[in-house]
């Protein structure tokens, strides 16, 4: 599985491939629920969290939480002041349910840790994935490399988003 992290230096703006990066190494180690917690940063389900909270805190590494992507608003809110990573669960490529808690988390709740999209990530969403939130995305199939020209794909959105506040209608220079 590939991981494409936004670059620190990244500016927030609508996404383009030069903010990106794939990365090779990744600091996260996913945890199984019935897996001893090893040292350093780890990324547990939902319910392991809520069940080892304490331990967790006590151990002084950073604490991620893989959270299903119809997590209810008020546990959304508690974990975005409790954690340095969410990794939102993408379960089909047609379940836009992802797309809203990314954007609550960003807007609503202040979250500012790594959001990162998991399960059936494919090079065609990474844009939009992108737009509402997302800065890291592990993809389910295909090629990292290739992946990253799918920012450069798009150059305008309609919409307004967490990148772009305006609709293009607002931007748009009036002859």
């Amino acid at each position: 599985m590939a991981l494409i992290r936004r670059r620190l230096s990244a500016p927030l703006r609508e996404p383009r491939s030069s903010d990106y990066e794939v990365v090779d190494t990744d600091a996260w180690l996913a945890i199984a629920d019935d897996a001893a917690l090893p040292a350093g940063d780890v990324i547990v389900s939902l319910s392991r969290f809520r069940a080892e909270r304490e331990l967790l805190a006590q151990r002084g590494a950073r604490i991620g939480v893989r959270i299903p992507n119809d997590t209810a608003p008020d546990v959304l809110a508690e974990l975005a002041s409790s954690v340095s990573l969410l990794a939102i669960e993408l379960p089909t490529q047609r379940d836009g349910r992802a797309y809203t808690v990314a954007r609550w988390l960003r807007q609503r709740f202040g979250f500012r840790g790594e959001l990162r999209a998991v399960g059936k990530v494919v090079r065609d969403q990474l844009s939009y994935l992108a737009r509402v939130g997302f800065d890291a995305f592990e993809l389910s199939r295909g090629s990292a490399h290739d992946a990253l020209a799918s920012f450069d794909e798009l150059s305008v959105h309609y919409q307004a988003s967490s990148d772009q506040p305006l609709p293009l209608w607002k931007r748009a220079a009036r002859g």
